[in-house]
């Protein structure tokens, strides 16, 4: 299957160097983490075009046959949006429909200055932090299970960072991890930003701005990347401070979710 959309072949790019595996079923492909089952977008279909009318059920029906322990459903699709009719019919089905914006810059705007340390994240401490900030975005859900997620992620990450890809860099408010972002090399040329946190404590002082161009700036200072790739929540804050940063929108990336128990009570938007 050939996949045209930019946001989800950077997601593949990523996925696969750093340990998951991809079936190509030709009309969809079949994205597994074994290491992480509880990861949404790395356990998923990618349609590549929407079904037929009266598919919709059929659709949710092959994820759970392929991921039968999974308590959430995560479809991608290659097409820049939905019909009426598809969309309600996904909702009638109990999926949310997201229509997330892919961004790109081959140059940054510099940010303005900020009180805190920003600096690659390298040691288990930092990364130890990485996850407790993750939890932070999701304090109802029950800590062992989510930090078990959460180092599960760092683990698949650092396999890129490791292996010279990117870095992850972090702002640092007295000592402690309060907002981070990466950017990983996906192809020749190619870099895709990864996981933009900020605690809600330290949100709206630039940091999320601070760290997202520490991370551009390595990937275009270090690792041959000409184009800059970042997908957000089209109605969200965040995009905003990417297009002050010099992102602009590029095309659509289509994501259907259906979450259950603390994960469906606990939903803020972010890279799970």
């Amino acid at each position: 299957m050939h996949v045209t959309s930019l946001g989800f072949r950077t997601d593949l790019a990523l996925l696969t160097s750093s340990g998951s595996i991809v079936e190509d079923r030709g009309t969809h492909l079949v994205v597994r983490t074994p290491d992480n089952p509880a990861y949404f977008w790395g356990n998923f279909l990618l349609l590549a075009e929407a079904p037929v009318p009266g598919g919709e059920r059929e659709v949710v029906g092959a994820f759970r046959t392929e991921f039968p322990r999974a308590d959430h459903v995560s479809i991608g699709i290659d097409v820049p949006d939905l019909s009426d009719e598809s969309r309600a019919a996904f909702e009638a089905a109990g999926l949310v429909v997201d229509v997330a914006t892919v961004l790109t810059a081959s140059s940054l705007v510099a940010p303005r200055e900020v009180e805190a340390e920003i600096r690659a994240l390298d040691s288990d401490d930092d990364w130890e932090g990485r996850a407790r900030l993750s939890h932070a975005l999701y304090p109802g859900m029950p800590e062992q299970r989510f930090m078990t997620f959460a180092r599960g992620k760092n683990v698949q990450e650092r396999r890129l960072a490791d292996a010279g890809r990117g870095r992850r860099f972090g702002a640092f408010v007295d000592g402690a991890l309060v907002s981070t972002a990466a950017a990983y090399v996906t192809e020749d040329g190619v870099a895709r930003f990864q996981s933009v946190e900020t605690h809600p404590d330290h949100r709206r002082r630039g940091l999320a701005a601070a760290v997202v161009h520490a991370a551009g700036r390595h990937a275009l200072d270090h690792l041959g990347t000409r184009t800059l790739v970042i997908v957000a929540d089209t109605d969200g804050e965040a995009i905003g401070v990417y297009r002050r940063l010099g992102l602009a929108d590029a095309e659509r990336q289509l994501m259907l979710e259906l979450r259950s128990g603390d994960w469906a009570t606990d939903r803020a938007k972010h890279e799970n």
